[in-house]
């Protein structure tokens, strides 16, 4: 499932790409949670399990925090730091995620990590320091570069903890169910921020256009649908620190359809923070 989840959330990364350029951030977070949430809830009556079961309302609030903090909040910078560095070097930063998923695994799971995964975590820090450090025409103008880094780190650190918070919740909750509750919270509040937002008539005129749909319904489907249920599910059948790098490999998947769909160009130094940020992945997925 994790694995799963990195390959299908790539192909929604260059959609979402695509449709950055026409969409604000918040409007397209918006857009695409609201999607998501429907055809989450539609997935759970499918199943025919309850969209509002009867459970305790901490389980309630916990996923609803969870869903602000790692959708609400994470999606809308993650798709900020897409537009000013592209897909490929996006997919770079996202690694940034799994040190931290670590690293609040350890302090409120109690999950330990070993001298390989800590390995795995010091090579993805060196493709992140690569990038923002070598000055390489295929890049971003430090403008947008630096900054860019900057809101890619604080997303990562906030899907980590909002994903973590959760996990021992998750073992005795259902997957549908729990990923819908998230997107549901998550879509309610970019509603009210959109409510009283000073500019929300200019983000919201762009998610009318039938031009926009084109590629916005089928990221939203890939990324806020199957990708997250898959992501979901990955994190709840095993440790968290090992299915965080594993949906981490998303990095090599993203590099290699934005070069074939974005015609982004292929340089040496993405390449070598590709490379540094994959096998960190894979060291950080052995546990042991």
């Amino acid at each position: 499932m994790a694995l799963w989840a990195g390959l299908v959330w790539a192909f929604a990364v260059i959609l979402y790409r695509t449709t950055g350029r026409a969409v604000h951030p918040l409007g397209l977070n918006l857009f695409k949670t609201a999607l998501g949430s429907i055809l989450l809830a539609a997935t759970v009556l499918a199943f025919r399990q309850p969209v509002f079961p009867a459970r305790p309302w901490q389980s309630y609030a916990l996923l609803a925090a969870s869903g602000i903090i790692g959708i609400t909040v994470s999606d809308t910078l993650f798709f900020a730091c897409l537009n000013r560095l592209g897909a490929g070097l996006t997919g770079i930063v996202d690694c940034v995620n799994i040190p931290f998923v670590i690293l609040f695994s350890f302090v409120f799971v109690g999950e330990r990590l070993t001298a390989r995964q800590f390995l795995g975590v010091v090579l993805i820090l060196a493709a992140i320091v690569l990038v923002s450090g070598k000055k390489d025409a295929a890049l971003p103008s430090r403008r947008d570069l630096l900054p860019g880094i900057g809101l890619g780190i604080v997303a990562m650190i906030t899907m980590a903890a909002g994903i973590v918070m959760i996990k021992p919740l998750l073992r005795q909750t259902p997957v549908l169910w729990a990923t819908f509750l998230r997107s549901a919270a998550a879509a309610a509040a970019l509603a009210v921020v959109m409510l009283f937002h000073p500019r929300r008539g200019p983000i919201l005129r762009p998610l009318r256009s039938a031009t926009n749909w084109t590629s916005m319904v089928p990221a939203a489907v890939l990324g806020s649908y199957i990708a997250l249920a898959a992501w979901m599910a990955g994190m709840k059948f095993t440790q968290a620190s090992v299915a965080a790098p594993l949906s981490q490999l998303n990095s090599v998947f993203i590099f290699i359809l934005a070069a074939i769909f974005l015609k982004e160009k292929i340089t040496g130094v993405k390449t070598v923070a590709v490379a540094l940020a994959t096998l960190g992945a894979v060291f950080v997925s052995w546990p042991g």
